[in-house]
Formats: structure tokens, C-alpha cells, sequence
């Protein structure tokens, strides 16, 4: 049956209804939090110098749009995919090969509206075959089978020179000029980078409450009582493999203009899992968390290290630091920031707004 299925039939799971929140509506307008967050990112190149602007917040919204993706598939699929990175950076790859960098024995010299949309549909591509392995697959044999695309394409841009110009990586890859702006310049940058960023948080948010996203949701449920009444459940998991690659690509375009260069080390098996870290402090139940997720990790990487030097320790530890407190919000919360932020007001509600019996799951 289509993958548009109607999407009328609700389905719930005992065990989850009364654990997940009540569908709201879009967009939410009514929450004075977001407008605050909102014009905030819409001022930050008044606020902030350049370091900020673009080595905290653009970096903390690129991080945030690959766990993005994986927030989609993990948290409306139940499909947890260590791989979101690697499609990112093929896309990352795929714009310096076919655009225009220092090595011009591997780049095309495609210009930058040419080479994007090329990039995008082979990481889409990419996503969706490794995707269409993995939903054959399950639970921890899923993370393992896109943990294992991940680290075969480590090795292999490490060790390929005809294509990936092997460690060295491609350097100085030529970012947008047009309309006689600088597009990677500081503040133009952002303001792109934020606009991408909004474009996929409202896309899966709305995705979410429409009947693909309803159905996937009910795939993750209770796939069995899905394929009973008709769903074909491969086909939503592989569509959703397919939106979230394309979200992971867009995210590793913005990610090759930002540094200009693209390694394997921008895809080792150790920046794959520092995104399911990501997701995972932040929450991975709402398209909010991968960001909230993203800004913690970016400021504990950029300024921990600092911070140890300080107090008498090795600065090289730093990564210690992070583990510590990625164990410490897990610990208190299953669901990350915002799961300690769901508790706090609820610890705050006045006894009469709370539900019967004290110890509701709103």
C-alpha cells in the first residue's frame, strides 16, 4: 500500500499513550519561550562577535540540524542510525568534488547552484540505500549495521585518493558569491545557517502531525498491528530514511562552507557517535532537543578544555568532561534537557493544576 497511506486510523500503544504528549497545534504560536528564542537568534549579530556567532551558534545549529535527522528517525521511527554523520559529510564531499577548491585535479569546478542540488540527491541517495538495508534489521543489529556504513566510509575517503584526495582531505572549497554578497561572511553565513536550520525544525515538526509522520509514528508503536491494517511499514521506515538523509545533507553542505575543507576526520566513528550524544542529551522525543543537545556539546567541547587548564588538569581530557555530563543528564532524565525541564514545572505546578494521582506523564 502507498506510503500515504490514510492516516484516519490512529493507532496507539497501551504502553506509550499515556507516556507521550498530547498533540499539539501547528505551528505553536501561543509558546511566549519560543518567540523570546526566536528574536534572540534573529538579533545574535548584534549581540555576539564573530567567534560566537559562528564557532557557537552557526556551529551549534549545523550539529543540531544532523541530529535533527537522527531525532526523526529515532524518535518517530524507533530507528536509532549512527550513519546521519556520514551522509552529511558525503554531501560535504560530494560539493567539493563537483565544485570548485585548490585541487582542481578532483573538483569539477561545477558552480556552488549546480554542485548543492547534485550533492543532496547523491546523499539522499546514499541515506536511502544504506536505510533500506538497515530497516531489515532491528534494534541494536540497526545501530550496528549504520555504525558499520559509517566506519567503512571513514576508511575508505582515508584511504581514496582519486576521489577524496585520502587524509589531506579537499581544501579551500569555494563557498557563494552572488548578489554581490560574501555568503560565507560572518553575518550572511548565519543568517543562512539559521534559515536552514528553521526550514528543517518546522519540517519535521509538521511532519510529525501529518499522516506520514502519524503512520511512522504508529509504525514504531506497533509495527505488526500497522502492517495489519494495511500500512506497508518498510516502505514509511525507508521514506523516513530518505527525508532524514536529505535534512543530514543539507546540513553537511552548510558544514563545507563553514570550514572550507572537508577530512575524513570530519567522519570518523567518533563524530558519528557524538551525534547520537547530541541528540540524546538534548531529547530525542522533540525537533527541539537535537539543538538543545548540540548547544551543550558545543560549548563543553569549546570551552572545557579551558576550564580543566584552569582548575590544574589536563586540557586533552577534555572529552572527559563531556562524557561526564552527557552520564549525568542521562542519569537524571531519559529524556535529556528537556526531560529535566519537563520535571522541573512539573515540580512547580500548583497542586490543583497537577492530575489526579500526582505523578502524571503530561
Amino acid at each position: 500500500m502507498s506510503v500515504t497511506h490514510d492516516a484516519g486510523i490512529q493507532v496507539r500503544s497501551s504502553t506509550s499513550t499515556a507516556e507521550r504528549p498530547a498533540v499539539r497545534g501547528w505551528p505553536d504560536i501561543d509558546n511566549p519561550a519560543a518567540w523570546i528564542v526566536a528574536v534572540i537568534l534573529l538579533i545574535m549579530p548584534l549581540i555576539a562577535n564573530g567567534f560566537f556567532l559562528i564557532e557557537i551558534f552557526a556551529t551549534t545549529l549545523i550539529l543540531g540540524t544532523i541530529a535533527l535527522s537522527l531525532m526523526l528517525l529515532a524518535g518517530y521511527g524507533g530507528m536509532v542510525s549512527l550513519m546521519q554523520l556520514t551522509i552529511a559529510g558525503l554531501c560535504a564531499y560530494m560539493v567539493a568534488v563537483f565544485g570548485t577548491s585548490d585541487n582542481a585535479n578532483i573538483s569539477l569546478g561545477w558552480p556552488w547552484w549546480l554542485a548543492v542540488p547534485m550533492a543532496l540527491t547523491l546523499a539522499t541517495l546514499f541515506g536511502t540505500l544504506g536505510g533500506a538495508l538497515a530497516v531489515r534489521t532491528e534494534g541494536i543489529y540497526t545501530i550496528m549495521i549504520t555504525l558499520a556504513i559509517g566506519a567503512a566510509f571513514y576508511y575508505f575517503t582515508n584511504q581514496n585518493w582519486a576521489i577524496f584526495n585520502g587524509h589531506t582531505g579537499i581544501n579551500n572549497v569555494a563557498t557563494p558569491h552572488f548578489w554581490g554578497v560574501n555568503w560565507r561572511a560572518d553575518i550572511p553565513f548565519y543568517y543562512v545557517v539559521l534559515a536552514i536550520a528553521a526550514l528543517c525544525y518546522f519540517a519535521v515538526d509538521y511532519i510529525s502531525r501529518a499522516p506520514f509522520g502519524l503512520a511512522l509514528q504508529g509504525v514504531r508503536d506497533n509495527p505488526r498491528r500497522m502492517a495489519a491494517l494495511g500500512f506497508n511499514v518498510n516502505a514509511h521506515r525507508v521514506a523516513a530514511y530518505a527525508v532524514a538523509s536529505f535534512i543530514a545533507g543539507l546540513a553537511g553542505v552548510l558544514q563545507v562552507w563553514n570550514y572550507r575543507q572537508i577530512s575524513p576526520g570530519s567522519v570518523s566513528v567518533g563524530a558519528c557517535i557524538d551525534i547520537l550524544i547530541i541528540a540524546i542529551v538534548g531529547g530525542i522525543t522533540r525537533p527541539i532537543g537535537p539543538y538543545i543537545g548540540a548547544l551543550v556539546f558545543v560549548l563543553l567541547r569549546t570551552f572545557a578544555l579551558d576550564f580543566l587548564v584552569k582548575i590544574g588538569l589536563d586540557g586533552n581530557r577534555f572529552r572527559l568532561l563531556i562524557g561526564l555530563g552527557f552520564l549525568a543528564i542521562v542519569f537524571w532524565s531519559s529524556d535529556g534537557v528537556i526531560g529535566l525541564w519537563q520535571r522541573w514545572r512539573r515540580s512547580h505546578r500548583p497542586q490543583s493544576d497537577r492530575p489526579a494521582g500526582g505523578r502524571g506523564h503530561g
